[in-house]
């Protein structure tokens, strides 16, 4: 996904724009040098190097302190990165071609930390003499593993495993095509709502990001608030599927799936929720049967979700016109895209969190990563289409057409999302960098029904990821997004913030167009749709390319 020479390109812009300005760059080369001498006097005073530890969690281990040279290492590195970066911040450049040289300055930057290499990491040297050199040859080993899986090992993967210890959740494949599997899940309740809930993940990754262990399930807990669950797994494609588009992933996935549990559950409409892309292929597929004068949706939940893509954050860096154009090139007439090379690229959005620290700990220290099933799931993520993916690139992300009405036409009819008058519950995550919750706010005052728009706490996982008996972090709520022309800082200004999970707040608000109570359904599927298999079926478990 990442450009070749990206940061060359931004470097080369960057010494363009300080040649420009020579006084500029004048002033930098002090403020280096003045910060340097001040860092250097500072260690080398008695007790300095205590006195003045780094606050950065790279170099606040002990031996960082312990040692004046690691110390005046890890303290002119930060100064160097943080002037490098100001420095752009500082320039007269266009905001996207600013955002782009500082987000990969950044990432160059992040690469170039002393704590990444043996030499320069006094922890890891004093792990290597008190294990003998044990640790280093562990280290190799995890190196030699991870080189042949061709991802970085960030949980103890022999651990996990969907339908033993994740997505154990009781239900069974109910249908299935090509593209997905449709499971039903066993009800927990002796009556449930008439109208079901179909679940719509992302397809760049597996779905029990929604059903992980029992107490961190959100299918679960929709179950057992007395919703008939149903959800899409979307199928790893392989080289036969190349052929794919974002039509079939509306038709062949949303809409397929729509008809299905409608049929299921004998009712007219469905409640329908979509988690990140799957939220965006839900936005396009109820705008698609919108203008096919189908009235089968009672209720809209979006979860970190893109409609509108004016902002998509730093991932942005990546999608320019060239890169589209390359895709395009490459894949678009048909091919796979490897599940492991979009894992890899949004992992280095955070690289220090989600690339570096487990080069450090796993090669250079020679330990094994922690036991945690939502790191298992980031590393188990799953191929696309070409021709889908450039569609989505260059359509949504590089172009915004998706709200523009009648801009793009899908399965054969224009849609407009402004049309999709239903009830919608918005749920973004202040922390997000992927979708950054500005970005989801104003795509939610797109759709033209009645909309509650809920911020919460973290990031784009763990603020979905929240579970109610838990009851951690907070949320932000003000009821239904007026028609006023406000922003969204005015929005979170006058929001109320409350303690613990938004779970409840959802399935209060869900309750209400749930319809009227019935006797759960205790047979799953019916003589149309016959259970196939168990949860969570073959979908899930079909790994990527690497």
């Amino acid at each position: 996904m990442q450009p070749p020479d990206n940061f060359s390109q931004a470097y080369k812009q960057w010494a363009q724009a300080m040649q420009k300005h020579p006084e500029h760059f004048a002033a930098l080369q002090k403020s280096y040098i003045d910060e340097h001498l001040k860092i250097l006097g500072s260690v080398l005073s008695p007790g300095g190097a205590q006195q003045h530890a780094p606050a950065d969690k790279r170099f606040s281990g002990t031996a960082w302190q312990a040692h004046p040279a690691f110390n005046y290492l890890a303290q002119s590195y930060l100064a160097t990165a943080r002037l490098f970066l100001q420095s752009i911040g500082d320039l007269d450049l266009k905001p996207g071609d600013k955002r782009r040289m500082h987000f990969f300055a950044k990432q160059y930057l992040d690469a170039l930390s002393p704590s990444n290499y043996l030499l320069t990491n006094p922890e890891a040297i004093e792990q290597a003499f008190a294990t003998q050199g044990e640790s280093l040859r562990t280290g190799l080993e995890n190196l030699r593993s991870d080189v042949a899986k061709g991802h970085i090992t960030m949980t103890d993967e022999t651990l996990f495993r969907a339908g033993k210890n994740l997505a154990v959740s009781p239900g069974s494949v109910v249908f299935e095509n090509e593209l997905i599997q449709l499971i039903q899940y066993q009800p927990s309740t002796p009556t449930v709502h008439a109208r079901p809930l179909l679940m719509v993940p992302p397809c760049i990754n597996k779905y029990y990001i929604l059903d992980l262990s029992p107490e961190n399930s959100f299918v679960r807990y929709a179950v057992e608030q007395g919703h008939t669950v149903f959800m899409v797994s979307w199928r790893n494609v392989h080289s036969e599927l190349g052929h794919l588009t974002w039509d079939h992933y509306v038709a062949e996935g949303v809409i397929a799936a729509i008809d299905a549990v409608r049929q299921i559950a004998n009712c007219e409409k469905i409640n329908i929720l979509g988690f990140c892309v799957g939220g965006t292929l839900v936005a396009s597929a109820l705008a698609v049967l919108e203008r096919m004068g189908h009235d089968v949706i009672e209720s809209l939940t979006l979860l970190t979700a893109f409609i509108d893509f004016s902002d998509v954050g730093e991932i942005g860096a990546y999608i320019d016109e060239d890169f589209v154009e390359r895709t395009e090139s490459e894949v678009g007439p048909g091919g796979i895209v490897p599940g492991a090379a979009l894992a890899f690229a949004f992992a280095s959005l955070r690289a220090n969190d989600l690339v570096w620290n487990y080069v450090v700990n796993n090669y250079l220290k020679g330990q094994s990563p922690p036991a945690f099933d939502l790191l298992y799931w980031n590393g188990d993520s799953t191929n696309l289409p070409g021709p889908m993916y450039a569609y989505y690139l260059r359509n949504l992300y590089l172009e915004n057409r998706l709200v523009a009405p009648d801009s793009l036409n899908m399965c054969g009819v224009p849609v407009d999302v402004s049309r999709v008058a239903l009830p919608a519950f918005v749920f973004a995550a202040r922390e997000d960098h992927i979708v950054p919750w500005r970005t989801a706010w104003k795509g939610a005052r797109y759709l033209g029904g009645d909309v509650e728009f809920v911020l919460g706490a973290s990031g784009h996982i763990a603020g979905v990821i929240n579970p109610a008996a838990l009851n951690r972090r907070s949320y932000w709520s003000s009821g239904l997004l007026d028609s006023k022309n406000t922003g969204s800082d005015a929005w979170l200004a006058r929001a109320k913030e409350t303690t613990g999970s938004w779970w409840p707040y959802w399935a209060a608000w869900l309750s209400h167009h749930g319809g009227k109570r019935i006797d759960a359904r205790r047979k799953l599927g019916n003589a149309r749709f016959r259970q196939i298999e168990p949860a969570p079926g073959r979908y899930v478990l079909e790994q990527a390319a690497s």
